[in-house]
């Protein structure tokens, strides 16, 4: 099978020392990762990150700062481009998630950063990381020319 690149979003979360995240299940093991997803045709990193992090939590939440655009090459082989978004939380506003979303948590650093839980990708550690170092990007660097 020929390797793919996927461009994907994620979403940190952050309110009151935690963290919004998910748990989903990946080649039989439970995984944590911050809330994230392909973007899809026709739709801009922006509205991806709102709309991921809305399936897979039930949160609505307003992007305010880009934490950085990363590369993952996966053991599978294929190639992960990640833009990952810093958002305020706005309201909860579903009890529904994503079929794949395991369940959603709110969990201090911590046990993020710990031993604690499996991460699906190194990035859920580094996003993490680079909130907590105050890396911050204008979000007028998402240029949408649509």
């Amino acid at each position: 099978m020929q390797s793919q690149i996927h461009f994907t979003v994620a979403t940190v979360v952050h309110r009151d020392g935690r963290y919004l995240m998910v748990t989903e299940i990946v080649d039989r093991l439970q995984v944590l990762n911050q809330p994230a997803g392909h973007v899809e045709p026709g739709e801009s990193v922006l509205e991806a990150a709102q709309r991921e992090t809305l399936e897979e939590t039930g949160w609505q939440v307003n992007p305010i700062a880009c934490l950085g655009l990363a590369c993952y090459l996966s053991p599978g082989g294929d190639t992960f481009h990640r833009c990952t978004l810093l958002c305020d939380p706005v309201a909860e506003i579903s009890a529904l998630l994503d079929p794949a979303i395991e369940s959603r948590l709110w969990l201090p650093t911590a046990d993020i950063l710990g031993d604690r839980y499996r991460h699906r990708s190194p990035m859920v550690r580094g996003a993490v990381r680079d909130h907590l170092a105050g890396i911050r990007y204008p979000l007028a660097m998402l240029r949408d020319y649509r």
